[in-house]
């Protein structure tokens, strides 16, 4: 195959529903293309037209319109169109123009109808007319099945490519540069009984082996030689590899038979990633109910934060397992809430038993079991309506202190906003909550709002669950009937919106550390949980997961459920790009933050972000429709 074919072929295998192909299906395909560039405002498709070709976006933007002239869709690099003209008669049901210089691979129909013969999921996806970012987040789930999951998939960039005269020095430097632990060792190809491939420069190479860090320790350090010595007289000259489209299964059967930890992937003969053991075990998807018990079996408050680590690796281990955001939220707020139970239980053991019944609940993204590694601490407590000031005061003052040094001694951080047990306002009788949450309701001030935002989001860790349960119920029956509270929380909403400028563009921060960068929370995460917060408030549902109130807004006629399949798709993908970022940088040892930078994630990340911010902000703009001011 030569160069650019290879180009063709890499392009394609980067965006569904070619991502998901045999590589031997793919190199048809991409021996199939035709290239045609189009200038802006051109037509691609004509009405009625025949066509006998699938369109793939190379580069550029594509509006497609229905019969009327009315918009369609917008689609841009990586998208398909002209699939439904083909299942359909061949004729152009939907034109399509160039909305700018745009370059188009046409691929022939006999290739379509042979792929949709040969592959279920490439058939599925242009048969059932599904959004690609739905079809992404599906894709993940699929894909952390060890005997389905493609090796291609666990590769997220080259190999480090080293020439068998560099010298051992220049090898160091530059695979420290790149921060990897091996690197791939060639030259030119001079002989047919090589394993020979095409470079990108059109060159003839030859595989010859592979150095890992070890090898510079045992065959340079550890025997005195020079750092001019070339890695042709250091490398691991025996090569275990394994092809592109083999399964994640396989890799670790053949890492295990061969005691390797380096496993060069190929796609034919030329080398295209290196995974490393750790990019291939599976640990245990128990890992996170583990730590629980440890944490509840703990005795000390040192204990306690002696197992502060093991929450970023429990963190690590179901990310890197392919759970998805449900079951990384959920996990990790299991773990916070037993750090709050067993700080508190243990509290009481000093203190003596509460002189009073209260509860104590968290509130945020643990109550909605939406937990991440980057987290600090909301908590209130609620007290029985005997409570006396002064004869019960010092008690739960110290022991709402006792249970915020103690989270924080565990890695949650105090609350900038003083939203904790600590401050007195938070740490009131039953009757006092039932004013509070009554009041922001029937008066929706923005301070009142800002509350709502936080306090409506509420879970018992410890204590009498039935005072949060009537806190719940409150909010259940009061808000579906407070028409301007829910039009104030729908404006409210406003306030932060998407990082979306003109089509196909990103609106970078512009302050400080965040400068060039998307807070994929504050501009995400955050504003897509506060709508779906506002239609679950709006149908009375007493879930508090954004997924489960999604579930329960499906149940009525607030939203189609296409909307609410968009959303939950959006959510899902910013969650998990938001969590990918965090494991990205804990595992740099750097603090983890949400700022992502689009440049560095790949284009059919880029791709999908844009669609899950268009939806969020499809879903905001609704929100003033669907709840005006009374």
């Amino acid at each position: 195959m030569n160069t650019e074919l290879l180009e063709i072929r890499d392009h394609m295998a980067r965006f569904p529903p070619f991502d998901g192909l045999d590589d031997d299906l793919i190199d048809d395909v991409a021996g199939s293309v035709d290239v045609a560039y189009f200038k802006a405002g051109s037509m691609i498709l004509e009405a009625d037209r025949e066509l006998h070709d699938l369109c793939y976006i190379r580069s550029g933007a594509v509006e497609i319109y229905r019969r009327n002239n009315d918009l369609y869709n917008r689609l841009g690099e990586g998208d398909i169109f002209g699939h439904f003209n083909l299942l359909r008669n061949n004729r152009v049901r939907f034109p399509a123009r160039a909305m700018e210089d745009t370059l188009i691979y046409f691929i022939p129909d006999s290739v379509f109808y042979q792929l949709c013969e040969t592959d279920d999921a490439f058939a599925e996806f242009v048969e059932v007319e599904k959004p690609r970012l739905q079809s992404t987040v599906e894709a993940q789930h699929k894909s952390n099945d060890l005997m389905s999951t493609r090796v291609r998939k666990l590769v997220n960039r080259l190999p480090l490519l080293l020439e068998t005269d560099t010298t051992a020095q220049d090898a160091a430097a530059r695979m420290t540069g790149e921060n990897v632990s091996a690197a791939l060792v060639v030259e030119p190809a001079v002989d047919a009984d090589s394993v020979i491939y095409t470079g990108a420069d059109g060159r003839q190479w030859a595989l010859r082996g592979i150095l890992t860090d070890a090898d510079l320790r045992v065959r340079l350090v550890a025997e005195g030689l020079s750092g001019e010595t070339p890695v042709s007289q250091l490398h691991s000259g025996t090569l275990i590899s394994i092809q592109s489209d083999e399964t994640v299964q396989e890799a670790m059967l053949s890492i295990l038979r061969n005691n390797v930890q380096h496993l060069p992937v190929l796609h034919r003969r030329r080398p295209i990633g290196l995974l490393h053991l750790s990019d291939i075990i599976r640990y245990e998807t128990q890992s996170s109910l583990y730590l629980v018990g440890s944490i509840l079996n703990q005795t000390t408050l040192r204990g306690l934060a002696g197992l502060r680590h093991e929450v970023s690796v429990a963190f690590t281990r179901m990310v890197r397992d392919g759970s998805d955001s449900k079951v990384i939220g959920t996990a990790l707020a299991a773990i916070g809430r037993s750090f709050a139970r067993r700080i508190l239980e243990l509290a009481e053991e000093e203190l003596g038993p509460p002189p009073v019944p209260y509860a104590f609940m968290v509130l945020g993204s643990m109550a909605r079991d939406e937990q991440t590694v980057v987290t600090d601490q909301d908590n209130a407590m609620v007290l029985s309506d005997d409570y006396d000031p002064e004869k019960h005061g010092d008690y739960f003052a110290t022991l709402a202190k006792r249970a915020s040094d103690g989270l924080a001694a565990c890695g949650y951080a105090y609350c900038k906003g003083d939203i904790m047990a600590t401050n007195p306002e938070w740490r009131q009788p039953l009757g006092v909550w039932r004013r509070y949450f009554t009041e922001w309701i029937d008066n929706p001030t923005p301070e009142a709002l800002l509350h709502c935002n936080i306090f409506f989001d509420l879970d018992c860790v410890h204590g009498e669950e039935e005072f949060v349960e009537t806190l719940q119920g409150l909010i259940a029956n009061k808000a579906p009937l407070a028409d301007r509270f829910l039009a104030a929380m729908a404006r409210n909403a406003l306030n932060r919106t998407p990082p979306l400028g003109f089509f196909r563009t990103f609106v970078m921060e512009k302050n400080g550390h965040e400068n060039k960068s998307i807070n994929i929370k504050r501009r995400g995460t955050a504003p897509t949980v506060d709508l779906i917060r506002i239609h679950a408030l709006a149908c009375g549902s007493r879930a508090q997961n954004s997924f489960e109130r999604l579930d329960d807004i499906a149940k009525t006629q607030l939203l189609t459920p296409n909307a609410v399949e968009k959303l939950r798709y959006a959510l899902e993908f910013m969650s998990m790009a938001r969590i990918w970022h965090h494991l990205y940088d804990v595992e740099a040892g750097r603090e983890p933050d949400n700022n992502i930078e689009p440049e560095d994630v790949s284009n059919s990340e880029r791709h999908n972000l844009k669609d899950a911010f268009q939806v969020l902000s499809n879903a905001q703009s609704f929100l003033q429709f669907r709840y005006p001011r009374p």
